[in-house]
């Protein structure tokens, strides 16, 4: 008679052995991990009617797990990509059980059978240089958080950081004077280091000088002295969009987030001819090709390369067909 396995201990294990531990995730990976496995668990305790810390590994099938992925997508409106990875994190696990449980081979099998969904890929989104102009001046500067505001967005369209990147920022990773730049470890736990522009020096040397609230040191914090949430990172740059917006309305229709600033610099660089290589190693991409969708968004460099053709001379009109006689002698 086989035992179950408690499935609670093997998933304590992939967190703090091999996430942790052997591959030393990053915080960002850890969250988005556990946030899947929250999700699956009440689910899975919903459909097993099972509190989720005494359910076995034996229970957890991938037609269990299909349910989940397709309730995720019909019933709380997920996108294909926020389901992929979802059931990334999945696979992850099932991956580490192949080595715990390897008498569990033919379900481990099956669960990482499950295939990722196809979706079609749009233009990337960026915002124009009056729009970025807009978007900068609409803080109030004579107030904390209308600098710690300015600040924050001059930096992330300068620099491209991610949000992860830009709320985890500390005040000793701003380095000042000759060569400035900002230090960072990105995804991938890949350390790189990114210039800042005369503008972005001066303010944020500015902002350095004044009384910082809490005691971690971060960079941009919240009124409370602790690290920006996303949902608080994205509440002010709603907030400041709609101010700006009176200037440049444009900006009424746009969703403004900080991978969009950060889609904006990368557009900056590619039209300002700035070599793929170079824009890879600024934004920390792990290849060269994923700097590829930008040449796709770009319809300016498009027009450029349009207006260096030589246009067709072809003359207007309509088709007639030649004369049957001398078509059937030609054809001889």
């Amino acid at each position: 008679m086989t035992t179950a396995t408690s499935l609670a201990p093997l998933l304590e294990r992939f967190f703090t052995q091999r996430l942790m531990l052997q591959r030393e995730a990053s915080p960002h990976t850890i969250s988005s991990y556990r946030d899947t496995f929250r999700q699956f668990l009440t689910f899975a305790q919903q459909r097993l009617h099972q509190s989720p810390s005494r359910l076995n590994i034996e229970q957890i099938e991938a037609p269990l797990i299909v349910a989940f992925l397709d309730e995720l997508e019909k019933q709380r409106g997920l996108t294909v990509r926020s389901r992929n990875l979802r059931l990334t994190a999945i696979h992850s696990f099932f991956r580490y059980v192949a080595f715990e449980l390897p008498e569990h081979a033919a379900q481990i099998q099956r669960v990482l059978a499950i295939p990722s969904k196809r979706f079609a890929r749009t233009l990337v989104s960026f915002l124009s240089r009056s729009e970025v102009d807009a978007l900068l001046a609409a803080p109030d500067r004579n107030t904390w958080s209308g600098r710690r505001d300015h600040g924050f967005m001059l930096t992330a369209v300068q620099t491209g950081l991610r949000l992860s990147e830009m709320t985890g920022l500390k005040q000793e990773d701003i380095i000042l004077g000759a060569g400035a730049h900002v230090r960072v470890i990105g995804k991938g736990r890949k350390e790189r280091c990114v210039p800042l522009a005369k503008s972005t020096r001066t303010v944020l040397k500015a902002w350095l000088r004044e009384p910082q609230r809490g005691d971690d040191g971060v960079l941009f914090p919240s009124a409370r002295g602790k690290r920006l949430s996303v949902h608080g990172v994205q509440y002010l740059l709603n907030k400041h969009r709609m101010s700006a917006s009176n200037v440049c309305p444009s900006l009424k229709h746009k969703r403004v987030t900080v991978h969009r600033l950060r889609h904006t610099m990368a557009m900056e660089l590619l039209q300002a001819g700035v070599d793929r290589a170079v824009i890879a190693l600024w934004l920390g991409h792990e290849s060269v090709e994923t700097t590829q969708i930008y040449l796709e968004a770009t319809l300016a460099m498009k027009e450029q390369a349009l207006a260096k053709t030589t246009p067709p001379q072809g003359k207007p009109g309509r088709y007639q067909p030649g004369d049957r006689l001398l078509s059937f002698l030609n054809s001889l």
